[in-house]
């Protein structure tokens, strides 16, 4: 407990240390995205792949803490394709929220800041931006236009002073300046249709409160849905409600999607959510990717320990266990993760390789990727995951 007590304790001078060092980064940061303004060179890029509408390109979101730098996200890889869907799953506190936040920029600055990598997003005309370093101006373009998002929770996300058909109005005035205000209400029912309201007139007057669970998540994927989007980040969306409205909400999120012809980015925590609804899973583990498929490949040839761990922990209808299974151990500190493999303390199938540096990404096929040790022989080994020396900022 001594021993404990001590690796954790920090003297005030270190303390001040740590405070002088993260005030400079992230007023140098904050300095260079605002001179990001002034030229769009700065923030245009061009896709790797034109059918992706987005690529994370080894992004790095850290968050300058009063006991250090928490890597919540370091070295993340993936595409989300064209009009489909991409889960993203793993357990809390995994990076999975981060890394949707760091694409909308809605990170709480100045301390959470993506240092490193690149987001690039499909403008569809063979140009992209690097959402790293947009200024805010073209952010607030982009955000609920182009790119929306449905949060986790609908009762905090919603404003519980402003009526429901003033939240959505206000989207749709937003990036519409030129509609009229009966144009902008008959968008706005006409949204309320699309998510299955019956009574649209009636809630378009009420406020939050005076809805359920269920009507306030609708609400919520109206708000995101109202300009058309091209990509829709869904955060896990059902977690709150029961489990019939949550088969309702996600046929309809699959429907509008189809209907919009946009992609989603589906967080959840839920492997049975993902095995209905995404054509690709990403698996993620201490901010870090360690597999990622398609949802057959994920699902019925899982590679990685943790994801295999994953799988066996789920319920399984018909199957009666004296308990569930869990993985053992906990997540390394994020303040100080280890130079090797963030899962071989927790693994069971841990080799001798596993002593080495943090693993490679492993190409097992054309679109199945692991990092693991134990496929180094089966399959063509990619590069590292790569962190920012956060010194090197300076």
């Amino acid at each position: 407990m001594a021993e404990n007590k001590k690796s954790s304790y920090i003297s005030g001078k270190e303390s001040r240390r740590i405070t002088r060092f993260n005030r400079r980064v992230t007023k140098k940061l904050e300095k260079e995205r605002a001179d990001a303004n002034k030229d769009p060179k700065l923030y245009t890029t061009a896709m790797k792949d034109p059918d992706n509408i987005v690529e994370f390109d080894n992004v790095c979101t850290y968050f300058f803490s009063d006991v250090g730098v928490v890597r919540a996200v370091d070295g993340v890889n993936f595409n989300v394709p064209k009009h489909s869907t991409v889960g993203i799953v793993g357990e809390s506190g995994c990076g999975k929220s981060v890394t949707s936040l760091s694409l909308m920029q809605l990170l709480a600055r100045p301390a959470g800041q993506t240092v490193g990598g690149e987001i690039r997003f499909n403008r569809g005309d063979g140009t992209a931006y690097n959402i790293v370093n947009t200024p805010n101006a073209i952010m607030e373009k982009i955000r609920g236009d182009q790119i929306s998002m449905i949060f986790q929770e609908p009762m905090t996300a919603l404003n519980p002073v402003f009526r429901i058909g003033e939240q959505i109005n206000e989207v749709i005035e937003l990036h519409n300046p030129g509609m009229s205000e009966a144009d902008v209400k008959a968008r706005t029912l006409e949204m309320l249709d699309m998510v299955g309201i019956a009574n649209k007139e009636g809630v378009y007057s009420m406020y939050p409160h005076e809805l359920s669970g269920g009507m306030r998540q609708r609400i919520c994927i109206a708000i995101a849905l109202a300009c058309s989007p091209t990509l829709i980040i869904a955060d896990e969306p059902t977690t709150a409600l029961d489990v019939t409205i949550q088969a309702q909400i996600l046929d309809l999120l699959q429907n509008l999607k189809d209907k919009l012809n946009s992609s989603i980015m589906l967080i959840t925590h839920d492997l049975g959510v993902v095995a209905g609804m995404a054509d690709y899973v990403v698996v993620m583990y201490a901010g870090r990717v360690v597999e990622k498929g398609t949802a057959d490949e994920i699902f019925h040839h899982p590679c990685h320990p943790y994801t295999i761990g994953l799988m066996r922990s789920k319920p399984v209808v018909g199957q009666k266990v004296d308990e569930l299974y869990n993985i053992p151990g906990s997540v390394p500190n994020p303040v100080a993760m280890p130079d090797y493999c963030y899962f071989r303390d927790r693994c069971e199938m841990h080799c001798d390789r596993c002593s080495g540096k943090y693993p490679a990404e492993v190409r097992l096929s054309d679109t199945h990727v692991v990092s693991c040790y134990r496929y180094y022989d089966e399959g063509e080994v990619l590069g590292q995951p790569k962190s920012v020396n956060v010194e090197d900022l300076l």
